[in-house]
């Protein structure tokens, strides 16, 4: 029997308003590597993005911060190498999962927030 697991990636963006647009579903079959992509209309301040996941009956966790000038910021459990985030331009970005696994399924999230010298 050929059993083919599917992993599915329902994605989500959060801003302080519906500026944010994203990847809304995603299939892939175990093993590929599925590609989202996240994009806003705010101007090019908002060039902070912030990847989070939610699996299943768990809290959602920061997968990842990035700005336009890498290296991105992983959180402790992840890694570039399953994971890699993209983010050349403010308004765009995308995360990758590398060789999907069912246990990958879940939601995913990105945000946008804009640069505070305050933050720094």
């Amino acid at each position: 029997i050929d059993l083919m697991l599917m992993c599915i990636y329902y994605v989500f963006g959060l801003t302080d308003g519906s500026d944010v647009t994203q990847t809304p579903l995603l299939w892939t079959k175990e093993g590929q590597s599925a590609t989202m992509s996240c994009n806003h209309t705010k101007d090019a301040t908002y060039y902070q993005m912030y990847w989070y996941q939610q699996l299943p009956g768990q809290n959602m966790k920061l997968i990842v911060f990035t700005t336009t000038t890498p290296p991105h910021k992983y959180e402790e459990g992840f890694s570039e190498e399953k994971f890699p985030a993209q983010k050349k331009v403010a308004q765009t970005g995308s995360l990758t999962v590398n060789n999907s696994k069912p246990e990958d399924s879940g939601l995913y999230f990105c945000a946008v927030s804009e640069h505070s010298d305050a933050a720094d």
